[in-house]
């Protein structure tokens, strides 16, 4: 059962919230992981990490990568390479100045991310088909309102792979 929330704005509000919050999230952790277990032997949540955002930005430099994973570029190399090596991302030049190079998903990296992303927004939306319609309104709502004030940009209904993760930076 829900838990009441106390006035609103007061601590009890907040504290409520954030329990429902962590308790939510603790769910949808698990939901992710079950969405990486089918492909866990093929890459690591780093590497899929790697993959969600070569998805989402494109090709593109090393540096914008390791930007977006916050990690140093020696690390974002080291997981390229590794990813290289299995076949899921591969270098080419950049038409633009052949002396850089980009960094794109492959056909394989590509499954990867579509598949997983297919199981997990499968899973959620069995879980959000449970609830009863006026409560998903309201979900609705609270998520966009929670993402707004952390930052998020909103995800363009058309984009079906909103699994990517935030550039730390503002203004990315």
């Amino acid at each position: 059962m829900a838990e009441r929330v106390g006035a609103p704005g007061g601590a009890e509000d907040v504290d409520a919230v954030t329990r429902a919050v962590l308790t939510a999230s603790r769910l949808l952790v698990a939901v992710s992981a079950r969405s990486l277990a089918a492909v866990q032997d093929a890459v690591t949540l780093h590497q899929f990490r790697l993959l969600v955002v070569l998805s989402a930005q494109g090709p593109v430099k090393l540096v914008k990568v390791a930007e977006h994973l916050g990690v140093n570029p020696s690390t974002a190399m080291r997981m390229v390479d590794r990813l290289v090596s299995t076949g899921f991302v591969e270098r080419r030049p950049n038409p633009d100045d052949r002396r850089e190079t980009l960094l794109g998903l492959t056909p394989d990296g590509r499954r990867i991310v579509d598949e997983t992303t297919s199981r997990r927004r499968d899973e959620i939306a069995r879980i959000v088909a449970r609830m009863a319609p006026d409560r998903r309104a309201a979900l609705v709502d609270a998520l966009a309102a929670f993402a707004a004030a952390g930052g998020e940009p909103a995800v363009d209904a058309k984009d079906l792979y909103p699994l990517g993760w935030a550039d730390p930076a503002p203004g990315h």
